[in-house]
């Protein structure tokens, strides 16, 4: 609003250089003659406002793109907002401005999961640039949109711009070579939707190089593309230390200095690291210009004002602190969690009677952290896969963990948890075995705890140890539904042959143990869709350095996947008719009320899907709009052009 941006540039007329350079870090120090307390632009809420406390963890993105649910994926980013005002507000009472309390996140993710050796695929809303788009908006209108007209609530941030999606190991050197197709295709796609449809207050430049340009200092793309072309009329902040990466290892400039004047010349008006404290001796030799710096800082200042962070009236200020993981957020928790779980495979063995004797088996099964995945608060209400399932069977419920999640993990004492297992399936009537990876084994550099990896995975292979565990459950003869729980695609060709049936849980947040137990004994039937492809190996993919979308995606991807993009089973019976390009007939033949997805292509991409609900015996007919909205920017799927 330009009452907001007038405010602001009055209030920067009266700063100093100095103040104003000052204003440009991450965390900002306060300026006391002009009523400015200290802020600090640093906070995250991925799915759930994380790493500050107690907060409703929902699941993590992946997980939620599979729902194909906009509208359930806006509540829940209004939930996170209502949580992080709450929170904000505690902190403002006791005068705290620390890291994890302000209301500008750096969230959502909408990079491309284009490998799934990537630890960070999992932040993502999958491999397609419309569902990536789509998904991606529901959540910023969630977050920047409340009831006052006049502010805004938060401040969401997309990341990372751009054309950065692995590998962790070199993301501070890294050049991504792209192709002009492949990025308006592909890896830009998604950004300009969610510009274009949500406004996000903020857009976060990445660490690597796009072409030989640092994405934090770009002219091409940062200048050019995003405020140029795009007319972005937010404000750009660096990812952490990726100002300093332009000389220390893109060697691009000389020096810290260079560096600096390089990126607020292009557009990056706030700096998460210590390369800013430069810019003031940038404009004393005449890098940048002071007027420069003053559009910047008024960009920033615009923002805060937009939240109401000097004024009395902002009706969020009075959001009270028991909003937190109240029992509506927990709802709707469960229900997005039952939403992201895809049905992989089915003989007819789902939904289990609850009278079965059951054998929960698995590294997975009693463990929190697959609940949580990564960037996520601390829930005080969790349930982890086993409980969700002693809660709700009636028969008995057998546990044993099986295994370790790696073989280097070291188990107590000298217990020997295969053969545990092995005598704890031949039980029960039915074996629910969990296994999967873990934010431990896929996350970003620094953060997951493989660090020869540096988060990233070498295969999509289930760890040795866990395949041992999966041979020895199915040789028991016992019939076994596999819960793989991860956040990328595995290599499920063993388990797809031999299993009962198999579910992906990817990891489902707090109310996760529910929700899958819902899924189990028919009480919910599952209505996630595959937001990545399932591959049988790596050998199939190009290298994972190879920035180019060709053989990669369900889109260019020429092999046979072991489960294609948007594969995702049901409990009812569901007949689509196709009449014309624009209009399907869903057919619900059984008694099973479903929600559906239905997704529409051309030219072998997504160009629209919906989410609906069929209640048992019903039929309705849905249309799609005709418009070029949701149009490739360039090309379809295998280079096809677009009509």
């Amino acid at each position: 609003m330009e009452m907001f941006a007038q405010r602001a540039r009055e209030l920067v007329a009266q700063m100093t250089l100095e103040e104003k350079v000052s204003q440009m870090r991450y965390d900002a120090p306060a300026i006391e003659r002009l009523g400015i307390p200290a802020y600090n632009w640093w906070n995250e809420c991925l799915h759930g406002v994380g790493r500050s406390g107690t907060a409703t963890v929902f699941p993590q993105p992946i997980g939620m793109a599979a729902s194909f649910d906009e509208s359930l994926m806006e509540h829940v980013a209004q939930a996170i907002s209502d949580e992080a005002r709450a929170k904000y507000n505690q902190y403002k009472t006791f005068g705290e401005t620390g890291i994890y309390q302000g209301l500008t996140f750096w969230s959502p993710n909408i990079n491309l999961f284009r490998d799934p050796r990537w630890g960070r695929g999992h932040e993502t809303y999958g491999e397609d640039p419309l569902l990536t788009g789509r998904m991606g908006t529901a959540f910023i209108r969630g977050l920047q949109e409340g009831k006052d007209p006049k502010y805004r609530k938060l401040d969401a941030t997309v990341k990372h711009f751009a054309a950065h999606s692995g590998p962790e190991a070199g993301r501070h050197s890294f050049n991504a070579e792209v192709s002009a197709e492949d990025m308006a295709d592909s890896y830009l796609w998604a950004f300009r939707y969610c510009i274009e449809h949500a406004r996000p207050a903020a857009v976060m430049g990445a660490y690597n190089r796009i072409n030989g340009e640092p994405a934090c200092a770009s002219s091409t793309y940062l200048k050019g593309v995003l405020y140029e072309e795009w007319k972005f009329d937010g404000y750009v902040v660096s990812d952490c230390g990726a100002i300093q990466d332009i000389n220390e290892n893109h060697h691009v400039t000389k020096n810290e200095k260079e560096s600096a004047a390089l990126a607020v010349n292009n557009g990056c008006q706030l700096n998460c690291g210590k390369a800013y404290h430069w810019v003031k001796a940038a404009v004393e030799d005449g890098l940048i210009s002071e007027d420069t710096v003053t559009c910047a800082v008024e960009r920033l200042f615009e923002a805060r004002f937009r939240l109401g962070m000097f004024d009395s009236d902002c009706v969020y200020d009075s959001i009270p602190i028991n909003v937190i993981e109240c029992r509506k957020h927990r709802e709707l928790n469960r229900k997005m969690a039952q939403e992201s779980i895809v049905l992989l495979k089915n003989n007819g063995i789902l939904p289990l009677n609850p009278e079965k004797t059951i054998a929960v088996i698995g590294p997975n099964a009693d463990d929190k952290t697959v609940l949580l995945g990564n960037y996520s608060g601390t829930p005080s209400h969790w349930t982890t896969l086993l409980r969700g399932i002693q809660e709700q069977a009636r028969g008995e419920v057998y546990y044993a963990r099986g295994s370790a999640l790696v073989e280097k993990e070291v188990l107590p004492w000298a217990e020997k948890p295969l053969h545990e297992a092995i005598y704890t399936a031949k039980a029960a009537d039915v074996v629910v075995l969990c296994l999967g990876l873990s934010p431990l084994l896929e996350g970003e550099e620094g953060d997951a705890y493989n660090g020869a990896d540096s988060g990233d995975r070498k295969d999509i292979l289930l760890p040795d140890i866990q395949q041992q565990l999966l041979c020895a459950t199915l040789d028991t003869g016992k019939p076994v539904v596999l819960v793989n729980v991860s956040g990328s695609c595995v290599d499920l060709r063993q388990a797809d042959e031999r299993c009962a049936a198999i579910l992906q849980c990817f990891y489902p947040g707090a109310e996760g143990g529910n929700a899958l137990a819902d899924i189990l004994f028919g009480r919910v039937s599952p209505s996630g869709r595959l937001p990545v492809t399932f591959y049988r190996s790596v050998e199939d993919l190009p290298p994972f350095t190879d920035y180019r979308m060709k053989g990669r995606t369900y889109r260019f991807f020429d092999g046979k996947p072991l489960y294609p993009f948007g594969h995702g089973l049901t409990y009812a019976d569901i007949k689509e008719q196709w009449t014309d390009p624009y209009t399907v007939r869903v057919r619900n033949a059984s008694e099973t009320a479903t929600g559906y997805s239905i997704l529409r292509y051309e030219n072998g991409a997504l160009a629209d899907f919906k989410r609906i609900w069929l209640d048992g015996y019903t039929e309705t007919e849905v249309r799609f709009l005709q418009g070029n909205e949701n149009k490739r920017q360039t090309r379809s799927a295998h280079g096809c052009e677009e009509k």
